[in-house]
């Protein structure tokens, strides 16, 4: 029984199975055990619709927790940005390892930058974060851009801007890393211009939280590091009520003096999607030692931001 093959749990797309088969060969890797993928149909993987409009929140989940939950997989690889904020008692997050590129890139046609686009630049992204922030970045230093929504896979969105119908498209660094594809990419946004969404670049590995041994193995993947600035991205967007699809940015990054870790940053971001209302900001302590310290620094910023009048500007989304 011990060497049956362990189920796990991936969505179809090109890059789920892509980042599921890099988790399959690390956990065969500490289990000794062979992993095979299961693949499943997820919402958002069939419907049509904008994020913004069907929500967002687990439409790229739920299917896999609940074959988690029914036992036809053993655990199940996510994006972790994808993940809503509350947690399923009877699922464990077993694993959150070590975080690819979380910076947002530009894939434009003739190898553009993204300040070098051209006046009326049509940049689709399908998230009302990018909006808001690419559109208030273009209002302060004078770029004149228009952004449009977009959905589907790397493929069809590159394929817009093959096909010349839009200028730019932007796509997480993450996913292009992970299948291969980082040198189609022309500009690489800087956090200090796009803060990406809570999470973006990092993978979740789920299991039933009764399955002590499993839960056991795939923590030995676990980054502490990662896990911690993960956890108060997400504790920063669950204390203001916002889901996947909100205009939410946030960043928490270590910083260090020489080789020695000293604090870490979060930084937080809320704006309306034509980017003429913004709040930002941002906060340092010392870097969180519990799950509690994690918590707690993002819930303490979006009280900040909630002052500053954030949550006005959440219920704009994108249609």
């Amino acid at each position: 029984m011990s060497e049956r093959a362990l189920r796990l749990g991936t969505r179809r797309s090109k890059l789920a199975m892509s980042q599921s088969g890099q988790v399959a060969e690390e956990v065969s890797r500490v289990t000794g055990r062979p992993v095979e993928l299961v693949e499943i149909t997820t919402y958002g993987d069939t419907s049509r619709e904008h994020l913004a409009q069907i929500g967002g929140t687990g439409v790229f989940v739920t299917a896999l927790r609940d074959a988690l939950v029914r036992g036809e997989v053993d655990f199940a690889v996510h994006s972790l940005k994808d993940l809503p904020t509350a947690q399923p008692e009877e699922l464990a997050l077993a694993a959150v390892p070590v975080r690819e590129d979380p910076r947002d890139v530009i894939v434009a046609r003739d190898a553009l930058k993204f300040t070098d686009l051209p006046r009326g630049a049509r940049i689709g992204t399908g998230a009302p974060r990018r909006m808001a922030q690419l559109n208030a970045y273009a209002r302060s230093h004078g770029l004149d851009i228009e952004t449009v929504p977009i959905r589907g896979n790397v493929d069809t969105r590159i394929g817009y801007v093959r096909e010349g119908e839009l200028d730019a498209v932007v796509l997480a660094a993450a996913g292009l890393n992970r299948i291969g594809r980082a040198d189609e990419v022309t500009d690489f946004l800087s956090v200090d211009t796009v803060l990406p969404a809570p999470g973006q670049g990092a993978l979740a590995i789920e299991c039933a939280a009764d399955n002590a041994d499993l839960v056991a193995a795939l923590g030995e993947l676990d980054d502490p590091f990662t896990r911690a600035a993960v956890t108060a991205e997400r504790s920063l967007l669950a204390a203001l009520e916002a889901g996947c699809s909100a205009p939410v940015g946030a960043l928490a990054d270590l910083l260090a003096d020489g080789q020695i870790v000293k604090e870490m940053r979060l930084r937080g971001v809320v704006g309306t999607t034509d980017g003429t209302r913004m709040v930002q900001l941002s906060t340092t302590g010392p870097v969180p030692q519990t799950h509690a310290e994690a918590i707690a620094l993002g819930r303490d910023l979006a009280t900040e931001m909630l002052a500053q009048g954030a949550a006005g500007l959440m219920g704009e989304r994108a249609q």
